[in-house]
C-alpha cells in the first residue's frame, strides 16, 4: 500500500490519507479528479465527493455515518461534520461462501506445548494462587511474597536485587569500601535458569475486588471466570483462599469447575480461612500443598502438537486510522488459517461489531447462533443506551484523534481481525470455547475485562493489534502485540512484538503479513520466545461484572 491515499472497499465514499496530505494536493481515485480543500492528516479521512446534510457515509463497505452539515469534495471527515450511523440488522441470513486460505505452508506444522488429560494443550504451564473474595487477596500477596522469588519467579521487574548478600557482609565485618564493590543484581534470565522447577513457567498470584457484596449473580459470573481459568489448558492447578461468608463459596466453584470439565483432575486446594486455626497456619498450609504440587506440575514437559489445539483471541485496543487497513487484516488473515487448520480463533469485543451485525449474521452457520447473537447485541445496545451511553459513545479522544471518528466507522475496521470465515459458534461471558473453527465471545470493548474474558474461556493464545500503543497482558495466556504502523513498533519497540506497518509501506500484503503472525504465534506458543507482555510482568486481570462497559 504505497500510495498517498486509499479507497479501502469499492463501496467507500471516504478516502484514508496514507501519509499527511497538504491542502491543495491533487487526487486521482475511483474515477474522480480533484484537489484538497484542507490539509488532511495522516490515518484521516476525506470527501469523495460532496455530501449534504443526511447523505450516508461508506467506509470498508458498509455504513459509517451521515452528513450532519453539507461537505465539500476534498474535505476531511470530522467529528463536526459527520455523526454515527450503522446499518440495521435482523437474524435471517443469507448465507455467504468462504473462500479457504492456502495452508500448505503450515499443514505440517506443530507447537510445542502442555498436553492435559482433557486432551487440551497448553502454550504454558501455570500454577494459580486466587482469592474467592477480596477480603482474601492480603493472603495471596503474602502467599506471593513466600514463593516468588525464591523459586526464581520474579517476573515484575528486570533484574532482582540480593540486599541479603549486603547483610552477610556487614555481618561478617566487611569494610564499606568492600560492601560498595559486592554484586547485589540478578537479571531476570539469571533468575530463570535457576528455577527450582523449570517445567513450570510460573506461579501467578490473582487477585480481585469481587466475591461479595454486590449482586449474587456478579459472584456467580466471577465463579464461571475463574473456574475457566483453572480448566485452561495453560494451567496446571490451583490453590485457592477463601474466607468463609463470603458470596462465592467453594461450591458455587466447584460446580463451574464441573459444568466446564466433568472428570477435571487437576490439583486443586482450597483453604478456608474461617475453619483455619489462625492466619500463620493458613499460609503455612498454602505454601506446603502449593509446594508439593509444584513438584509435580514440573513433571510435565513440552511435546508436539498440532495447530489445531491452538485457540486464538482475536483483541484490539489503543485503535487508529491504520488498524483497520493493516493489522486487523493482517490478524484476520492469520485467523482464517488457523480455521483452515482446524483451530479456534476467537473474536470478543461485542461493542466493537456495532455496524457489522448483519455480515457476522449472515456468517452464522446456524440460524440458532445468528438468533443468539442478534439478540446479545440488541439487549447489550439497549442496556447501554438506558445507561445514558450509546454504542456511539465508544470510540475514545484517542481513536477520535487517530481518524476513528464513529463507532460504526472503528467497529468495521475492528471486525476484520475476525476474517472471513464461517462462525461456528456464538458464546456469552465465561462460556468454554469448544467447536474448531471461529468462535463469537460476548464480551466489552474495555482491553483488560475482554482480555481477561478471553482466556477465562479457554484461550490459549491472546494477538492484541494497536494502533496507540498499550502494555496490556494477561496472567495465564501470552498476549502478542501488534502495531498497525511502524512509527509505534518503533518508539514503543519494549512492549510491541509484531509490526504491521510494513503493510502501510507496501513491504508485505494481508497475506503475508498474516502468515508472519501465525509464525509468531507458534514460536511463542512453543515457549521458543517470550510475548512482550510476559517479560515486562504485565498480568492484567479484570473481571466484568455485566455492566454497561464500552
Amino acid at each position: 500500500m504505497t500510495n498517498q491515499y486509499a479507497q479501502i472497499d469499492p463501496k467507500d465514499n471516504i478516502i484514508v490519507a496514507i501519509h499527511t496530505l497538504p491542502k491543495n494536493t491533487f487526487v486521482d481515485i475511483a474515477g474522480c479528479t480533484f484537489t484538497l480543500k484542507q490539509d488532511i492528516q495522516q490515518k484521516h479521512k476525506f470527501a469523495l465527493h460532496d455530501f449534504v446534510v443526511g447523505d450516508q457515509i461508506f467506509m470498508y463497505g458498509v455504513l459509517v455515518g451521515k452528513a450532519i452539515i453539507p461537505i465539500k469534495q476534498g474535505e476531511a471527515i470530522t467529528t463536526k461534520n459527520i455523526k454515527h450511523a450503522s446499518a440495521v440488522y435482523n437474524a435471517d441470513q443469507k448465507k455467504q461462501d468462504w473462500s479457504v486460505p492456502d495452508i500448505s505452508k503450515f499443514k505440517e506444522r506443530t507447537f510445542n506445548g502442555f498436553y492435559r488429560k482433557d486432551g487440551s494443550v497448553g502454550t504454558r504451564n501455570y500454577w494459580l494462587v486466587i482469592p474467592l473474595t477480596f477480603c482474601e487477596n492480603r493472603n495471596v500477596d503474602v502467599l506471593e511474597g513466600a514463593l516468588l522469588d525464591v523459586l526464581g519467579y520474579e517476573t515484575k521487574k528486570d533484574f532482582a536485587v540480593n540486599t541479603a548478600a549486603l547483610i552477610d557482609k556487614y555481618k561478617a565485618g566487611a569494610s564499606a569500601e568492600a560492601i560498595l564493590e559486592t554484586d547485589i543484581i540478578t537479571t531476570k534470565e539469571e533468575l530463570s535458569k535457576n528455577r527450582l522447577f523449570p517445567n513450570v513457567d510460573g506461579i501467578k498470584f490473582l487477585t480481585h475486588d469481587g466475591g461479595c457484596g454486590g449482586i449474587r449473580q456478579d459472584s456467580e459470573t466471577l465463579c464461571n471466570l475463574l473456574a475457566g481459568y483453572i480448566t485452561n489448558s495453560n494451567v496446571a492447578g490451583a490453590t485457592i483462599f477463601s474466607l468463609g461468608c463470603q458470596n462465592a463459596q467453594i461450591d458455587m466453584l466447584q460446580k463451574a469447575i464441573a459444568d466446564r470439565d466433568p472428570n477435571c483432575e487437576k490439583p486443586i486446594h482450597y483453604l478456608e480461612q474461617q475453619q483455619s486455626k489462625s492466619e500463620r497456619h493458613l499460609i503455612e498450609e498454602a505454601v506446603k500443598h502449593t509446594f508439593v504440587s509444584l513438584t509435580e506440575a514440573n513433571k510435565i514437559q513440552r511435546q508436539p502438537a498440532p495447530l489445531s489445539k491452538l485457540i486464538l483471541g482475536l483483541e484490539c485496543g489503543g485503535s487508529d486510522g491504520f488498524s483497520g487497513i493493516s493489522a486487523n487484516p493482517a490478524l484476520g488473515y492469520a485467523s482464517d488459517l488457523l480455521t483452515a487448520l482446524g483451530g479456534s480463533p476467537v473474536l470478543s469485543e461485542f461493542p466493537e461489531l456495532n455496524g457489522v451485525e448483519q455480515e457476522i449474521i449472515n456468517r452464522c452457520e446456524t440460524s440458532e447462533d445468528a438468533n443468539k447473537f442478534a439478540s446479545i447485541m440488541k439487549t447489550y445496545s439497549q442496556r447501554a443506551v438506558e445507561a445514558g451511553s450509546g454504542f456511539e459513545n465508544n470510540p475514545s479522544p484517542g481513536n477520535i484523534k487517530d481518524g476513528l471518528i464513529t463507532d460504526a466507522m472503528k467497529s468495521a475496521g475492528a471486525a476484520k481481525k475476525g476474517g472471513t470465515s464461517p462462525v461456528v459458534s456464538v458464546l456469552d461471558y465465561t462460556e468454554k470455547i469448544e467447536k474448531p473453527g471461529l468462535n463469537l465471545l460476548c464480551t466489552p470493548g474495555n482491553d483488560v475485562e475482554s482480555t481477561t474474558g478471553l482466556a477465562g474461556s479457554g484461550c490459549n493464545m491472546i494477538v492484541f493489534t494497536t494502533g496507540l500503543g498499550t502494555p496490556t497482558g494477561n496472567p495465564i495466556t501470552p498476549v502478542l502485540k501488534m502495531s498497525s504502523n511502524t512509527a509505534l513498533f518503533e518508539r514503543m519497540n519494549d512492549i510491541i512484538d509484531i509490526n504491521a506497518g510494513t503493510v502501510i509501506s507496501g513491504e508485505d500484503t494481508i497475506r503475508t503479513m498474516g502468515e508472519k503472525v501465525l509464525e509468531h504465534i507458534i514460536q511463542v506458543a512453543s515457549g521458543e520466545t517470550q510475548a512482550k507482555a510476559d517479560t515486562k510482568g504485565q498480568n492484567d486481570f479484570i473481571p466484568w461484572k455485566r455492566g454497561v462497559s464500552l
